[in-house]
C-alpha cells in the first residue's frame, strides 16, 4: 500500500499520535488532502525515532494566527502555516522507515498499519 508521510522531530511526533497537537505547522503549503503517515524522525529529543507512529487526516491548510498555538504547541512565527488534522489512528505497533524532508511516498504492508 503506498502512502503520502511527514516526519515530524520529537517531541512533537508523540504530541500528534497522543492527539494533543492538532494542529501541525510549516513554512509551506500543500494542496494535498488526505491520510498521511507521521513519522518521527531521527533528530529531536525524546523517543522513538525513525520510526512510524500513526496515520492522520489532513483536511485544510492556512495561514496560522496566535489562536492556533494551543493546538500547535508552539509559538506563533512568521510565514507559518497550519495543517489541520484530524481522524488520528495510532499503530499498534510503530515501525521502522526512513524519513524524508517535505511530503513523501512510502510502500507499506498492510500489516504494518493496524491501528
Amino acid at each position: 500500500m503506498r502512502l503520502t508521510a511527514l516526519s515530524l522531530k520529537q517531541p512533537y511526533a508523540n504530541w500528534v499520535a497522543s492527539g494533543r497537537k492538532t494542529i501541525e505547522t510549516r513554512t509551506w503549503s500543500t494542496n494535498y488532502r488526505g491520510d498521511i503517515l507521521v513519522c518521527a524522525s531521527l533528530s529531536g529529543k525524546g523517543e522513538p525515532k525513525g520510526v512510524a507512529l500513526c496515520i492522520v487526516e489532513l483536511y485544510d491548510i492556512r495561514l496560522m494566527t496566535k489562536a492556533d498555538e494551543a493546538a500547535a504547541c508552539i509559538d506563533l512565527y512568521p510565514r507559518a502555516h497550519t495543517w489541520l488534522i484530524r481522524n488520528l489512528r495510532v499503530l499498534k505497533n510503530p515501525f521502522p522507515i526512513k524519513g524524508r524532508l517535505g511530503l513523501y511516498k512510502v510502500e507499506v504492508k498492510r500489516t504494518l498499519l493496524k491501528t
